[in-house]
């Protein structure tokens, strides 16, 4: 028999500060979300923006890392297990959200100089060389 395999890397904005409990046995879980933008051509040749949204999870020393470095608007890569929660509101609409348990969070800011690891390190790193110079203010969200 196969195992499945459900795994997501997304590059995207932190679109809300992240925010750090633990749970009753002690362990660190910080959630957040993050906003993947995607830019295309309509078929009148139109550009169009499109953003589709992830809430993240991020378990332990990786969560705590996360809630102290990531703020709204910092550019991030995210890669983890995926599902769609699907969900009805107390007015019988339904609806579902795109959620991230997080196995490795990088931190693409560009304060990093030593190629430390986003993952358990003490700073963050930039693997994709860029966002350094973006302003969170310059974020549509």
């Amino acid at each position: 028999m196969v195992r499945g395999l459900s795994k997501i890397t997304i590059i995207g904005n932190v679109g809300r500060d992240p925010e750090m409990r633990y749970t009753p046995n002690g362990n660190a879980v910080t959630e957040f979300s993050v906003a993947v933008n995607r830019r295309s051509r309509s078929r009148d040749g139109e550009w169009q923006d499109e953003t589709n949204w992830f809430r993240v999870s991020a378990w332990g020393r990786l969560g705590e890392n996360v809630n102290q470095y990531l703020t709204k608007g910092s550019p991030v890569c995210v890669e983890g297990r995926f599902w769609v929660r699907q969900w009805t509101s107390p007015d019988g609409r339904e609806g579902s959200t795109n959620e991230i348990n997080a196995n490795d969070v990088v931190f693409l800011s560009g304060r990093d100089t030593d190629g430390g690891s986003g993952f358990g390190g003490d700073r963050p790193r930039d693997d994709f060389g860029g966002g350094g110079d973006m302003d969170p203010d310059d974020l549509p969200f």
